[in-house]
């Protein structure tokens, strides 16, 4: 006999980031089993997903073993919750209800055997005939079971129970005996796990993972999530490759004639662009006139800001003669000041992608990759998450502008994480020594997409904006910062000649 075709239908979780995980909901009429360790988010995912179900019209039971009604209604209230229209079911002591009209329905779970509470839980799912069920927790009936088969023998009766009445049931399990965890596993279509993580700085970081689902296809991994007022977020993992397009090749300029030269005419949409250099050299302020540039464009920008407070931001791009404010005001920009101490890379991978896919941005600035380097947990990992932002990114037609601020000022340089090698174009500043002066230097070492200069130009910055000189001609060891004239030789070499004053804005 054939099972009818919406049998195991994708049902939504009520979760917003996890449908799109589970390729559209759990599976209807199937049992589901949701775990992690307390406080990771399991009573929340839960109430989700019932009150989904009850704004649908759906019949919905919430069984607990481990909460009572008062602390399942603390929790919806923090939430901006209410729990009409999902009945709860307690297997407490009555003296922790405080609604009178409940008390028959309270049996203390360490009175019972354990045929018994499975019993009560059964002839409750029986009188309400929920379409949606939530069973918490099973480690109350691993604690009545003392034993792993007789365990798994209730869970597969209840199991099979649930399947019979076509009800689609999420079993939640605190991990409490990690020995016991994969009795559930092959038992149920479904397998959620749940983590929080505590650095050693900062706030938690939660993730799930998928570990199983039955027939259906998902997306694996991890995935970042958060729990703030209104529930549990999901960040589902970015894969670059499911965001393929084409875009037309098309040269972005940024306004300033010696600037653009240096990069063969501008950048190349769709392309990625790293801004290398010691603090202070003009790395940002260099973006900040691509930035300009696009706005003046009409088009839409995005910075996501690790360093800089918006307001300094705002005020130091004034004093450039770059007004972003009033694209600010107007919504033509978006800012974010980013705390990595505080945002995962999954919801920042997050925010690019609306930002993209729902305000039609199409030039982003992260400023620095170094601030993202600390959100992330280790280098490797910023390398893949990067790659794939990329990627994506490249794929959306977007510019991309990363900072990197490089350790040291002048004489030798490193950087905490290498990722020039993601990048379609690499910009090297350069502070350098000249007449008892600092200068700044600006070169183009690397760019995929159409030719560039291979000169070095002096950079200035004041009140009038950027300055791009012509070619510094005459010297060596710029970059090294201690730069010798050597005008005289270079002619002999057959090299062009020049002067201190030749390359100066």
């Amino acid at each position: 006999m054939l099972p009818p075709p919406d049998d195991a239908a994708p049902v939504p979780t009520g979760v917003p980031g996890l449908d799109y995980i589970l390729e559209g909901g759990f599976a209807a009429n199937r049992a589901h089993l949701v775990e992690g360790r307390p406080g990771s988010g399991k009573t929340t995912l839960a109430l989700q997903f019932l009150l989904d179900g009850a704004r649908l019209g759906e019949r919905c039971l919430y069984i607990t073993l481990s909460e009572s009604r008062r602390e399942l209604a603390s929790v919806a209230a923090r939430h901006g919750w209410s729990l009409d229209g999902v009945e709860i079911f307690e297997l407490v002591p009555p003296e922790l209800s405080l609604d009178p009209r409940q008390q028959q329905s309270l049996v203390h779970s360490s009175d019972l055997e354990l045929g018994e509470t499975v019993r009560l839980a059964i002839a409750e799912i029986d009188r309400v005939k929920p379409q949606r069920v939530v069973f918490d927790s099973l480690s109350e009936i691993r604690l009545l079971s003392q034993g792993s088969l007789r365990y798994r023998r209730q869970v597969l009766a209840l199991r099979s129970y649930l399947l019979i009445h076509d009800t689609t049931a999420l079993l939640l399990d605190d991990l409490t005996a990690e020995q016991d965890d994969l009795n559930l596993h092959s038992l149920c279509h479904a397998v959620i796990q749940l983590e929080q993580l505590a650095p050693l700085y900062g706030g938690e970081r939660r993730r799930l993972r998928v570990i199983k689902m039955r027939g259906t296809r998902f997306r694996g991994g991890y995935h970042d999530f958060v729990i703030r007022r209104g529930g549990l977020t999901v960040f589902p993992r970015l894969i670059a490759a499911e965001h393929g397009h084409a875009y037309p090749a098309d040269r972005l300029g940024s306004g300033n004639h010696g600037l653009d030269a240096l990069l063969g005419g501008g950048l190349d949409r769709g392309t990625s662009t790293m801004l290398l250099g010691p603090s202070g050299v003009g790395k940002s302020s260099t973006a900040l006139a691509y930035v300009t540039a696009a706005l003046a464009r009409g088009e839409r920008g995005l910075i996501l800001s690790f360093d800089e407070p918006i307001g300094i931001l705002t005020r130091r791009a004034a004093g450039l003669g770059m007004d972003i404010a009033a694209a600010m005001a107007e919504g033509r920009l978006r800012v974010e000041q980013i705390d990595p101490a505080e945002v995962s890379p999954g919801e920042l991978a997050a925010m690019v992608r609306h930002a993209v896919e729902h305000d039609d941005v199409r030039l982003v600035l992260i400023d620095s990759l170094t601030g993202y380097h600390n959100a992330m947990p280790g280098e490797q990992y910023l390398l893949l998450q990067m790659h794939e932002i990329l990627t994506y990114l490249n794929q959306q037609g977007v510019t991309t502008l990363l900072v990197l601020a490089q350790h040291g000022l002048v004489g030798q340089m490193s950087a905490a994480v290498d990722l020039t090698y993601l990048s379609d174009t690499v910009m090297l500043f350069r502070f350098f020594e000249a007449d008892g002066h600092l200068r700044r230097a600006v070169s183009v070492v690397k760019k995929r997409v159409g030719p560039h200069e291979d000169t070095i130009r002096e950079l200035r910055i004041d009140g009038d904006g950027l300055r791009v000189g012509a070619p510094l001609t005459g010297f060596r060891g710029i970059l090294t910062g201690v730069p010798s004239y050597r005008g005289h030789e270079l002619v002999e070499e057959g090299g062009p000649a020049g002067s201190a004053e030749s390359g100066q804005p």
